[in-house]
């Protein structure tokens, strides 16, 4: 999948998750540990957000694509984003967001892990 459209997925997710009531805080943070693709609040939580952009879920859904191994990137990746923001007494959560390319759909896994 090109870059082009990973952004659009996320662009698209930001959008989504922002008429569900959630507030967007950054997008594309990268550091040595990875990429958070979405960080937004949820309330008082802050929220960081793996999208996974799929044209159908023959290969598996979007869950099934954040590997044991991913989760513990994007957990370090957070620590680091929350340790340099000094948010270290920030609730926080991990959510998973599917959007299927084909339909425009969002399946949207909160406390994904």
């Amino acid at each position: 999948m090109s870059l082009a459209i990973g952004l659009e997925a996320e662009a698209q997710c930001a959008d989504y998750l922002s008429s569900q009531g959630l507030t967007l805080v950054a997008r594309n943070v990268k550091c040595r540990h990875g990429e958070l693709d979405l960080i937004m609040r949820d309330g008082a939580t802050l929220v960081f957000i793996e999208v996974k952009a799929r044209r159908s879920r023959h290969f598996g859904g979007g869950l099934a694509a954040v590997t044991a191994s991913k989760q513990q990137k994007l957990r370090h990746a957070a620590q680091w984003y929350l340790a340099h923001h000094k948010m270290t007494e920030a609730p926080c959560r991990f959510d998973v967001v599917e959007v299927n390319l084909n339909t425009q759909e969002f399946t949207w896994i909160r406390n994904a892990f």
